[in-house]
């Protein structure tokens, strides 16, 4: 755990400086963490030029700290590497909403992850198929030798299945090695064991081995995270039950909507992605693979739907939970590279890729709520353009010691957010000064 305390007041109102500070003696990072989330220490040329080839230079994009999360009795401030103003503020506003009731609470399964070996040409595939699950111990024995060090640390292969589908070349059997990753991804781990099994494969089967490589639908590998928000705690002001209530009946149609419509459930899983993609980012992890197996269990063995679930439990309060696949790490990638990807982890006082998991799913549901909150209150670009309003000054053409004046010119107008209404507040700005 690395802080005591989630809840830092006024910490918007600070510099960027003085946040890191902040975070610093919070966290115990040392200066050279620090420096790593300055722009001139993020990353060295020389650093990412052993990351990616073809290197030209590196982009940035702004870390913002999610603060209040409290996640199975721990507090948690979360890193988000993102573009998008208001989901920070969001999910650290929903985050503190729960809290009453003691905060989130997980509950995820081992970091299993599958890797898939397509074996075509079989002359008779159901006895293949019979053939390989005979022989299953000792193509596990053979997937282990590959790497001690994983089975040293309890994981490595612990199952393998094998299944016959059909496709227009014809039948093929898949087998589905099923490996424990502990602190990794995994992806390096579990194509290497499916490649060295091939041409034993091919032995036993008698037919010819064509893919050998991971699946991102960690159908294994799910992180679990559910969190109770009272009907206080969902008013405006955090008394008003009967506000409260209103509220959270409008979040539940809302969820309902998402639940049995793939095009709204599209946008609603992307408010989900909001979150767990920018701390992915910023840890070091491979987003895409996260994106793509979250969503594909969205729809897996059921139409597209929702990555969460919404519904009033006895008290009248609302329950929210998420499952999702999150396939993360500590071990290897860019984590190990990159250094302000190390200090995000420092920041987040995690020390293994469940905690990681974890703190991810978490985000995302309390992301979700913010979006279905404001849908169904305000709308969501209320809150969305009053934060975007700094960055429509600076298309405005604002200096930086402008930018701020012109916002709040801007606010106290009382007038609905625009390009336009920005544009007309830097120009009395200008005149006025």
């Amino acid at each position: 755990m690395a802080v005591n305390n989630s809840r830092l007041q006024g910490f918007y109102k600070l510099s960027v400086s003085e946040r890191r500070d902040l975070l610093a003696k919070i966290a115990g990072l040392n200066d050279e963490q620090v420096l790593a989330w300055a722009s001139t220490g993020e990353l060295s040329e020389s650093a990412a030029d052993k990351m990616i080839e073809n290197v030209i230079g590196t982009y940035s994009l702004p870390i913002g700290v999610a603060t209040n999360f409290v996640i199975d009795d721990e507090h948690y401030l979360i890193p988000f590497v993102l573009e998008e103003p208001s989901v920070v503020a969001a999910a650290s506003n929903m985050a503190k909403r729960c809290q009453i009731r003691g905060g989130f609470t997980s509950n995820n399964d081992d970091p299993v992850m599958i890797g898939q070996i397509q074996v075509v040409n079989c002359t008779d595939v159901n006895a293949s198929k019979e053939a390989i699950l005979s022989q299953k111990e000792h193509l596990i024995e053979l997937c282990n030798e590959v790497d001690p060090i994983l089975v040293k640390f309890g994981g490595g292969c612990k199952d393998i299945e094998a299944r016959i589908i059909e496709t227009n070349s014809g039948n093929m059997l898949i087998l589905h090695l099923l490996v424990d990753c502990r602190d990794a991804m995994g992806a390096n781990a579990v194509n290497t064991m499916a490649e060295t099994i091939a041409p034993k494969v091919e032995s036993i089967t008698g037919g010819t081995v064509i893919l050998r490589i991971i699946s991102n639908l960690a159908v294994h590998r799910l992180a679990r995270v559910s969190a109770i928000f009272t009907r206080e705690e969902m008013s405006d002001d955090g008394k008003d039950v009967k506000r409260g209530e209103e509220i959270i009946d409008g979040v539940i149609q809302a969820y309902h909507f998402a639940a049995a419509d793939p095009f709204r459930a599209t946008t609603h899983n992307k408010g989900i992605m909001n979150a767990i993609s920018p701390i992915a980012i910023a840890c070091g992890q491979d987003w895409r693979a996260i994106e793509s197996g979250a969503h594909s269990y969205a729809s897996y063995n059921r139409e597209y739907g929702s990555m969460t679930h919404w519904e009033k439990n006895d008290d009248g309060d609302l329950f929210g939970s998420i499952e999702i696949p999150m396939a993360v790490g500590l071990v290897g990638g860019a984590v190990r590279v990159h250094p302000a990807a190390q200090t995000n982890v420092a920041l987040l006082g995690i020390n293994s890729a469940n905690d990681l998991a974890k703190v991810m799913a978490a985000a995302g549901l309390a992301q979700n709520l913010g979006a279905l909150r404001a849908l169904a209150t305000v709308g969501i670009q209320a809150g969305h353009m009053k934060l975007h309003a700094r960055n429509m000054a600076v298309t405005a053409g604002a200096n930086d010691d402008e930018v701020d004046a012109v916002v709040s010119l801007a606010h106290s107008s009382g007038e609905r957010i625009t390009a336009k209404l920005i544009e007309d507040c830097l120009a009395k700005y200008r005149s006025s000064n």
